[in-house]
């Protein structure tokens, strides 16, 4: 037994009466660190969940102790098939890649994928491989000289058979039911579990993630299977509404029909299987187009759910041109529902489109929108700095800065402007470029050369219209691999509405602006088109009140970073012009997949009672 001196010293004694061995330690140093030891030793030892409370107060058994932490929700007699949902879910853990077998695990995944780089990946349309004349080239961003695959690029017509083949298996998914439909997506989140090295290496080689992005991207791929299965099976289950003797009504929520999906490259497998796995688990057929950047690991995709037990038509996959391919399914009659990840031009020409009723059509589209984002983080003048410039640089610089929810901007509140810019200057410095396939890389190339001048184009405009506090050079022993390298920068004193704090980068720039107080902060940060995320580091109680209140953005972090949403715990989607839609990973996204009807019986004089019928409802 180890005891704190100065503290418990009865029980101490006591136990040394009986026999048992015990050490008294105690801390010794500086004040300050000192003190919050023990403060946080003396929460620990009066929680109201700390087992000596537990066990001698309450009387709970030593099993009850050393149960792990549940999910304790306020009430949960109102919908008790909710709770055992939350209980049930739990996120998929990330690869932890300080142990050295899984270094070496993952490193030979690598090794394996790269032996089965150049292969061709026709289309698949009702379960049938098609090749075309034309050709997708999937490049390795790292290393542009490797082709990763070669995959099919469908014309108007495979999108009209695509299309054809998802119409035609949709009465058979639809009336398979949600428990059905769960179980062939749980053998696809265990083959995925499987193969998640395999799944994460080709994400290194053809979207430039570094490992432990390519690894979150696959558990994320994991849980948004998980998550929706689980919900869906719950969302569908007919309800009974009212209770008025004599009268009886059902409402129903039932699939749409065939979902196009037009899917990211910056998360090739997580954002594509969150928006399949949601159409699939709630009865729709999809028809599937991948970024063009990253369409092998779409074919993986594809494939894992075919062999998870998906019929033929259930999922089409229809890699091509965005003008061509893309457009044909945005236009066509038969697609119920548009699922879209991806910038905001192209979000709003889908979203204008899907409103124009086409000859042909009976409905009008549906259209589900993540676009972009401007995501700026406060930093209050009483801020951990040692916290603030950790979050900034892993919401800023990981994947290059290439995600929807990435700080470009950071809003220093008075004073604080001039201790954080040399802080962050010299934290970024350090962050290491290279390879997508070096362990060691947190800033890796970016997806593709018109992006990487694109973003240095911004680069010259801070050049000219801010302060450079650090504009970093390629490291010149990457120049031989060719690839799309951009290195970090930073700007300060930006003015707020200069491009570079207005428009989206999609690349390693950091804008600082400083702010005069938290009033003219958040001001600041919410004066943008979008609004996806953002955060504020601060100790002031009342000023995250305040910004919990005011800044209005989908997903708001407070004192930490910005990025990293996990499925069911930070459901993620915008405001304003960052998207439409219900958030991603959240308890109404699959709301948005579904129509819903209502069936009325009355059930007085007519000789038999609606048992039967509201028993059938109930199984299907």
């Amino acid at each position: 037994m180890q005891m704190l001196y100065g503290m418990a010293a009865p029980l101490a004694r006591a136990l040394a009466g009986r026999g048992e061995r015990v050490r008294i330690y105690m801390p010794f140093g500086d004040l300050i660190p000192g003190m919050s030891y023990l403060v946080r030793r003396l929460l620990e030892n009066t929680s109201n969940e700390a087992f000596l409370r537990l066990g001698l107060a309450r009387g709970a058994s030593a099993e009850a102790i050393l149960d792990p932490p549940g999910l304790r929700l306020a009430d949960t007699s109102a919908s008790p098939a909710v709770a055992e949902s939350l209980s049930r879910f739990t996120n998929e853990p990330h690869a932890d890649f300080a142990l050295a077998g899984v270094r070496q695990g993952f490193a030979s995944a690598l090794a394996a994928v790269r032996e089965q780089f150049g292969r061709e990946y026709p289309l698949v349309i009702g379960g049938a491989a098609i090749q075309t004349s034309e050709r997708l080239l999937s490049r390795n961003p790292s290393r542009p000289d490797e082709v990763v695959g070669r995959a099919a690029s469908a014309s108007a017509e495979d999108v009209d058979r695509a299309v054809a083949a998802a119409q035609e298996a949709f009465p058979g998914w639809r009336d398979r039911g949600a428990a059905e439909r769960a179980r062939v997506l749980e053998r696809a989140a265990q083959l995925m579990r499987e193969r998640r090295a395999e799944l994460a290496a080709w994400i290194v080689h053809e979207a430039g993630k570094p490992w432990r992005e390519a690894d979150a991207d696959v558990a994320e791929a994991i849980d948004f299977i998980e998550y929706y299965r689980r919900e869906a099976t719950e969302l569908l289950r007919p309800r009974r509404l009212g209770e008025l003797r004599g009268e009886v009504n059902h409402y129903l929520r039932e699939p749409c029909g065939v979902v196009a999906v037009i899917a990211p490259w910056n998360f090739p497998l997580a954002i594509l299987t969150g928006m399949t796995s949601a159409a699939l688990a709630t009865g729709n057929t999809v028809v599937l187009k991948p970024a063009e950047q990253t369409p092998v690991i779409a074919a993986k995709l594809m494939g894992l759910l075919a062999e998870a037990g998906l019929p033929p038509g259930v999922l089409n996959y229809v890699p091509g041109a965005g003008e061509i391919a893309g457009d044909r399914l945005v236009h066509h009659p038969g697609v119920r529902l548009i699922a879209f990840t991806g910038s905001r031009d192209v979000g709003t020409q889908i979203y204008a489109a899907a409103a124009h009723l086409v000859k042909g059509a009976r409905h009008l589209k549906r259209v589900l929108a993540e676009m972009g984002g401007k995501n700026a983080v406060i930093v209050d003048d009483d801020a951990d700095l040692d916290e603030a410039v950790q979050g900034i640089i892993a919401s800023a610089f990981g994947y290059a800065g290439q995600k929807c929810s990435a700080c470009s901007r950071v809003i220093a509140v008075s004073r604080i402007y001039d201790r954080l810019a040399p802080r962050l200057v010299a934290a970024t410095r350090t962050v290491p470029m290279g390879p997508a396939d070096d362990p060691s890389t947190i800033v890796g190339p970016v997806i593709e050369p018109e992006a990487a001048d694109r973003i240095r184009g911004y680069i010259e405009v801070g050049r000219r219209s801010a302060d450079p506090l650090m504009i970093r050079d390629v490291p010149a022993a990457l120049a031989p691999l060719g690839g799309y390298y951009v290195a970090p920068a930073i700007f300060g004193r930006v003015l707020p509405e200069s491009p570079l704090a207005q428009e989206e980068i999609f690349g390693p720039v950091l804008s600082l602006i400083p702010a005069r107080d938290f009033d003219e902060a958040l001001a600041i940060a919410t004066d943008v088109d979008y609004a996806l995320t953002g955060g504020i580091f601060s100790r002031s109680p009342s000023h995250l009140r305040a910004a919990t209140e005011r800044f209005r953005v989908g997903d708001l972090y407070l004192n930490r970073a910005i990025t990293g949403a996990r499925v069911g715990r930070q459901p993620f989607g915008g405001l304003q012009l960052s998207g439409v839609g219900y958030q991603t990973g959240g308890p109404d996204y699959l709301v948005q997949f579904v129509e819903t009807r209502v069936v009325t019986e009355q059930t007085l004089r007519r000789g038999f009672a609606s048992s039967e019928l509201g028993s059938s409802l109930e199984n299907s």
